[in-house]
């Protein structure tokens, strides 16, 4: 029986299930970002800095970057075109936002957006060390058998 035949047991296999197909880090990262833009525009500190209409793309910006987020998160087969708008949507919010949350949402959001962008969704899980230390001994193995007949 292999592991997609197998019912899932509990909340926390079937959320790393749901988890691994989808970029999660990179969405969640964006997210992030700006999420912490929009906090910094609230801050109650003397160096805010609102330029335009009234501030509006200071919230306008961020509110992008989280809303792209939550859409690689659950729309993950359009993550190219979610993933290239964040990284552009981050870089605008250095002028527009406080210098992109004081340079750390601007981070997220383009650590985000390049992890998302660069997520591949049919690519085998990676082994550990462990895992390819045996499958190297298992290939040794199996080559000694074969030239000893």
């Amino acid at each position: 029986m292999t592991t997609a035949d197998r019912p899932r047991q509990g909340l926390r296999p079937a959320f790393r299930h749901w988890r691994a197909r989808r970029p999660f880090w990179g969405g969640l990262l964006l997210a992030l970002g700006g999420g912490w833009i929009l906090l910094t525009e609230k801050a109650s500190l003397k160096v805010v800095l609102h330029i335009g209409m009234q501030g509006l793309a200071g919230y306008l910006l961020p509110g992008l970057m989280l809303l792209l987020g939550l859409l690689i998160l659950f729309n993950p087969a359009q993550r190219l075109f979610y993933s290239i708008t964040g990284v552009l949507l981050s870089l605008g919010t250095w002028v527009t936002s406080n210098l992109g949350g004081f340079f750390i949402g601007l981070l997220l959001g383009v650590a985000g957006s390049c992890l998302a962008f660069g997520w591949l969704p049919d690519q085998e899980p990676r082994l550990g060390r462990r895992g390819r230390r045996a499958r190297k001994q298992a290939k040794s193995a199996d080559g000694a058998d074969l030239t000893k007949v």
